[in-house]
């Protein structure tokens, strides 16, 4: 039988490493990765053609809050290194939305991460939109 659902596809973006995210040794700082993760969650969300402010305004405001997050920190990142930051929706759950992203620098993988996030409104969690779950290629399981 072939599964006509469509794939999710990673969505990548570049990041240049600045003296703002090192430590004083030049390598960058672990929480930097952080920042440079959300950048590709947010950058993933844009591409689909969502904009998050959109996505904040009104009476049904949404967000998303990271709930969980596994990092394997593989090797260093310095300043000036170009970085792409790689982010792969996996799995929606109601509410919660799982990523695998990685951080490379060419091909030499940095950085891998499996995110969980949780669609969040009013205080509460709520239910994934069926518009973005769809431009995400995800079905509820």
């Amino acid at each position: 039988m072939i599964d006509l659902q469509p794939k999710p596809s990673a969505h990548s973006i570049s990041v240049r490493v600045y003296y703002e995210d090192t430590d004083f040794s030049g390598v960058v700082y672990h929480a930097s990765y952080l920042r440079f993760m959300e950048r590709g969650r947010t950058e993933l969300i844009r591409a689909l053609g969502i904009e998050q402010r959109e996505l904040f305004d009104g009476d049904a405001a949404l967000g998303f809050a990271v709930r969980r997050m596994l990092i394997d920190f593989v090797r260093p990142a310095v300043m000036d290194d170009l970085l792409t930051v790689e982010t792969k929706p996996t799995v929606a759950r109601g509410a919660t939305m799982e990523l695998d992203q990685r951080i490379l620098r060419g091909e030499e993988v940095l950085i891998t991460a499996q995110v969980k996030v949780a669609c969040v409104g009013g205080g509460k969690a709520r239910r994934i939109p069926d518009v973005l779950r769809h431009r995400l290629g995800l079905e509820i399981v």
